[in-house]
């Protein structure tokens, strides 16, 4: 059935052009699906936003394609507009969303099911400067952003007083956790059903933001050649975590896998997004195309499953 869906993309989190670029991806394959759409920058201006989500003069669309990612758009704040104003929109809802963006507190609720999380603890981003807070390597990562920005990688021989510096834009605190050596997971959930699992072979020094969106660095293996037991609990531990966080629509767990370990005991989650990347080289499309959805049937999917506030 047709829609009027607005896509609501942009916004002002350091994630703004990658926010852009899905955006325009998801417009392309919602008009694919015969739907009508219109394509909405967001802004810091409450007002003009609620203007054009009910104009008026009536109408306005009938779900929100909700495009965003980072602080504002990730984080359950758009959500709860959204809930406010009863415009049905895709994703998850306030609280799963505002969760998945806490990362220790995502951690904690991922360790309370059973989920093995990497030795790690938040501190105050100025103590670093007093010493390393664990054994390198470690990873330093803001505790409230997405696509790896901010996060660094702090090995033998690295600046330590730089990545203090570089802290310095995401806030006082920071999340350390050991880094865990071996290979990159993911799996994208798709309305309570895990969809396959993608490893991910960067050519660059971890799976950061430039591997993240930049065409050719990181080679993107699906289904990952990993044991059958390895593969079943990556799908099983990021059901259990979409559930447990109350998630709805599509979503991604990442993971890592210490393939020295036997078992799945090297295996360790490392964070839920509700907001998966929708670029043309992100990883949850590319997992419903290996299952057989086309981009415009994702598209459709999506508004067809959008949450509808009471």
């Amino acid at each position: 059935m047709m829609k009027r869906v607005a896509v609501l993309m942009g916004g002002w989190s350091p994630e703004r052009e990658v926010s852009l670029v899905s955006g325009k991806a998801c417009a392309e394959g919602l008009r694919e699906g015969g739907h009508e759409v219109i394509e909405y920058d967001v802004k810091r201006d409450l007002r003009a936003l609620v203007e054009f989500l009910r104009p008026a003069a009536g109408g306005g669309p009938d779900v929100v394609f909700n495009a965003l990612h980072g602080r504002y758009g990730e984080d359950g704040c758009i959500q709860g507009v959204l809930e406010i104003m009863r415009v049905p929109y895709t994703h998850s809802g306030v609280l799963a969303s505002a969760i998945a963006m806490d990362k220790p507190l995502a951690r904690h609720i991922f360790a309370s099911l059973g989920l093995r999380v990497a030795e790690g603890r938040v501190i105050e981003r100025r103590s670093l400067a007093a010493g390393d807070p664990m054994p390198r390597p470690y990873v330093v990562k803001p505790i409230d952003q997405g696509s790896s920005i901010g996060v660094h990688i702090v090995r033998d021989g690295d600046n330590l007083a730089a990545v203090e510096a570089a802290e310095a834009a995401f806030g006082e605190r920071v999340l350390i956790e050991k880094f865990v050596p071996g290979r990159e997971l993911t799996v994208a959930v798709m309305g309570d059903k895990p969809i396959a699992v993608t490893e991910l072979r960067p050519r660059t020094r971890f799976y950061d933001y430039e591997a993240k969106y930049t065409d050719g660095i990181t080679e993107h293996l699906v289904p990952a050649p990993v044991p059958e037991d390895v593969y079943e609990a990556a799908k099983q531990w990021a059901l259990a975590a979409y559930q447990e966080l109350g998630c709805s629509g599509l979503s991604r767990a990442d993971f890592r896998w210490d393939d020295s370990k036997p078992g799945t005991s090297g295996l360790v989650i490392l964070e839920l997004n509700t907001q998966p990347g929708m670029t043309p080289l992100s990883l949850a499309p590319e997992q419903a195309k290996w299952a057989g959805i086309s981009w415009s049937q994702l598209m459709t999917w999506m508004v067809e499953h959008a949450r509808h506030p009471t």
